[in-house]
């Protein structure tokens, strides 16, 4: 299933999103702007290579930040600038820029840190945004329960269309995510099987949903009804 927009409009301009889909776009520009050599240098250096985590070097941490800034290819950027374009502008509407924010990057880092302890002694760089969203889509998932989703479903001859709830799309996204880390757990080299880092998604996806509340303040109060003696008739 393919996710075409959501059943919420966003009350606001979604300035933190747009911003990050830009800045995601435009890294992406320069790295294929380098040969080969250099782009896999590049990804050694600023992207979270578990086994280096915990090295003590000095700049050890700098790549949990860096690494959610850069992509593997065209097909991984684009599929995660939908994601965050679809999901994160009701998220941020409802958080604020600012809280949503920091609220992103926390996901990201939270994705990163599981991923590195599912995985403490790999070699192989972990590069994209992909676990900061899925902290964006169980935010999603915790403060919109009543949103649906319009989805593509392909077929043989024609696609089909189908709008359905927000909660089981983004609910068997997460299951699929699980039981393919559980099932990559099994597998020589483990936990990144098919260059995917499933726990990275977990650990973004449960950090939203249980703490994603915490970044969004109270709904405000609706009109008051029926009316009281402050309100003018």
């Amino acid at each position: 299933m393919i996710p075409l927009k959501d059943t919420i409009p966003s009350r606001s301009f979604p300035l933190v999103t747009w911003a990050l889909i830009g800045l995601n776009m435009l890294v992406f520009m320069f790295e294929i702007s380098l040969s080969p050599q250099l782009l896999d240098r590049l990804f050694h250096i600023f992207g979270l290579v578990p086994a280096r985590l915990f090295s003590g070097e000095l700049l050890s941490w700098v790549p949990l930040f860096t690494g959610m800034f850069l992509h593997g290819g065209w097909f991984h950027i684009i599929s995660n600038m939908w994601i965050l374009f679809i999901f994160g502008d009701n998220v941020e509407d409802r958080m604020g820029s600012g809280r949503y924010l920091l609220f992103y990057l926390l996901s990201g880092l939270i994705a990163g840190l599981l991923q590195t302890l599912i995985l403490p002694g790999s070699n192989l760089p972990i590069v994209g945004a992909s676990g900061a969203i899925a902290g964006v889509l169980g935010a999603y998932m915790l403060l919109f329960p009543s949103a649906r989703v319009v989805t593509l479903v392909p077929g043989f001859f024609l696609p089909w269309f189908v709008e359905i709830s927000a909660v089981f799309f983004l609910g068997f996204w997460f299951i699929a995510q699980l039981f393919s880390g559980l099932f990559s757990l099994t597998l020589p080299g483990g936990a990144s099987m098919g260059g995917v880092a499933w726990w990275a998604h977990i650990g973004g996806f449960v950090f939203g949903l249980l703490g994603g509340r915490r970044f969004a303040p109270p709904k405000p109060d609706t009109y008051p009804w029926p009316p009281d003696e402050h309100w003018p008739r």
